[in-house]
């Protein structure tokens, strides 16, 4: 396995494109609990490239009814991010102070449970972020209400290292 880079400015480019409308490659969720990570993971792999094909517990959209749930769910992004050993992004969860532009917020309630996952776009003068559901573009992340923060940091990419021999005819 080859750990790539993962490449912060394509994550943002992409949110930037794509926070006030739809790319039409996939599927809008807003009807359907929200839009928020499936917006999100398409920025990951904007900056990512590589999807996590392992069923039930990967990370992959084909089509609506062809994904995981850790591409649209705000927890199993969560957990797919912290946990993930194999291929595609992975992350760690950090502070405000250590989250770059291309990482994500995901925004809880005083129990713990976690509704919303925004893209962060800038952070000077403060955290701005991107996000679907309701539609926003460098929006302070201080403007949300909410009880708990996380940011999750995504640290690399991991993809298979390809080998001499996939080349050969």
């Amino acid at each position: 396995m080859e750990t790539l880079f993962y490449d912060r400015d394509a994550a943002v480019a992409y949110a930037r494109r794509w926070a006030l409308s739809r790319n039409p490659a996939y599927y809008d969720f807003s009807e359907l609990g929200g839009d928020c990570t499936n917006f999100a993971s398409q920025c990951i792999y904007a900056g990512a490239g590589v999807m996590n094909y392992t069923p039930v517990f990967g990370w992959y959209y084909l089509s609506s009814a062809d994904r995981t749930a850790s591409w649209t769910g705000v927890e199993f992004l969560y957990d797919f991010l912290i946990g993930n050993t194999a291929e595609g992004p992975f992350a760690r969860e950090v502070s405000a102070e250590e989250a770059l532009p291309g990482d994500v917020v995901q925004l809880g309630t005083r129990s713990g449970d976690f509704y919303h996952t925004p893209v962060i776009t800038a952070i000077e003068p403060q955290i701005l972020v991107a996000a679907h559901s309701y539609d926003v573009l460098d929006r302070p992340l201080s403007t949300y209400n909410f009880s708990r923060v996380r940011f999750l940091h995504i640290e690399g990419v991991r993809a298979p290292t390809l080998q001499t021999e996939d080349f050969m005819v």
